[in-house]
């Protein structure tokens, strides 16, 4: 066993898996899998999560030029996911390797329960060398409780193992200067250390027909992994030896370096169900004790309360010029704190007739973005 094991997460968007045609090729998944056995063995817990579902269906079924309704949509996913997954499996037992799948949705993340089951259930699978295979479960999904794309389904999926390292891989290189496909002069951007408004202003969208997701899905991915302090690389999937070069730090694509301590557990639950229930405004005194003073959030700097929500939602903190500064778990529901905003902790209980402590949001349930 490698002592200096990484638990990685592999991202394979629908464009690697076709290499760019209406159908899976299995040759590059089985080249795919030929890189994550060898990790594997080497003691490198695997997950992957991979697309495809509706481009497996499409085939199985013989419907190329279907019309893309979200019923035939869910219809593909239904009859591809299996293909799919089969598929997969077929791979990896060449390599003696077995396979666990696991379809989640945004539900699944943004309750803390399911979060928590969903854990287990992964931890349980590497436990027992069993490669996770992950997807959004396109066949029942809504967009209530879609993801929308693996790639922001991958960053969360990388919270959730609390993994080292979470790779991309698309059709693309990296990030480019400029868009590689109508500028000869675009450079590939070979490390960034930050990611800013410069660099989301970077991505484009996607110009596959059967992927959801481009380079500013992969940039959010980026952000919400980096934040968590996982380091992400964007690579191109035809790429020879491209996972296993990755993950031993040599130079592949784009990598985004993170100089963020790894979120606690609790914290990882908050980040990950990342759909707040509500907004609370609050002052420059409590946005300065929040951000530089490691302080919870007290009912006294709460300025004003947007949406209705119970107590244990989580929930934005936004300063005055409406920027989210962080998110977490509120201790009062919306109507309580209506009453109890802008006044002293010592007032509460008086206030309401009864406390649930002198914070809003504890600091330790608060995750400052």
């Amino acid at each position: 066993m490698n002592a200096n094991k990484k638990t990685i997460v592999v991202k394979l968007g629908t464009s690697v898996l076709t290499s760019g045609t209406t159908k899976l090729d299995r040759a590059q998944m089985l080249e795919i899998v030929r890189q994550c056995a060898m990790l594997h063995k080497q003691g490198h817990p695997i997950i992957v999560v991979t697309s495809g579902a509706i481009a497996a269906g499409k085939e199985h079924l013989n419907m190329p030029d279907i019309e893309p309704t979200v019923a035939n949509k869910q219809m593909l996913a239904a009859v591809g996911q299996g293909q799919l997954i089969r598929e997969w499996e077929n791979l990896f037992k060449i390599y003696g390797l077995h396979v666990g799948q696991m379809l989640l949705t945004r539900a699944d993340l943004g309750d803390k329960g399911r979060f928590l089951n969903a854990r287990d259930t992964l931890n349980t699978l590497l436990k027992h060398r069993i490669i996770p295979l992950i997807n959004e479960n396109d066949a029942v999904a809504t967009r209530e409780i879609k993801v929308g794309d693996n790639d922001n389904l991958s960053a969360l999926v990388a919270l959730l193992a609390d993994a080292d390292q979470l790779i991309l891989l698309t059709d693309q290189q990296g990030l480019f200067t400029a868009d590689p496909r109508n500028n000869p002069d675009a450079k590939l951007i070979t490390e960034v250390t930050e990611i800013t408004d410069a660099i989301h202003n970077l991505a484009g969208g996607s110009v596959g027909g059967l992927g959801t997701g481009g380079m500013a899905t992969k940039i959010e991915s980026a952000t919400v992994a980096n934040r968590a302090g996982i380091e992400v690389v964007i690579a191109s999937g035809q790429r020879k030896d491209v996972i296993i070069d990755a993950v031993n730090g040599m130079s592949v694509g784009t990598r985004f370096v993170s100089e963020n301590n790894r979120l606690e557990a609790r914290k990882n639950w908050i980040f990950a169900g990342s759909r707040s229930a509500g907004v609370l405004v609050v002052d420059q005194g409590a946005e300065k004790a929040i951000l530089n003073d490691g302080s919870s959030l007290l009912a006294k700097g709460i300025l004003s309360i947007e949406s209705h929500f119970l107590r244990g939602y989580v929930v934005s903190v936004n300063n005055q010029r409406g920027k989210e500064i962080a998110r977490g778990i509120v201790r009062y529901k919306s109507a309580d704190i209506e009453k109890i905003k802008g006044q002293h902790s010592d007032k509460i209980e008086e206030i309401l007739g009864y406390e649930h402590g002198t914070v809003v949001i504890h600091r330790d349930d608060l995750v400052i973005l």
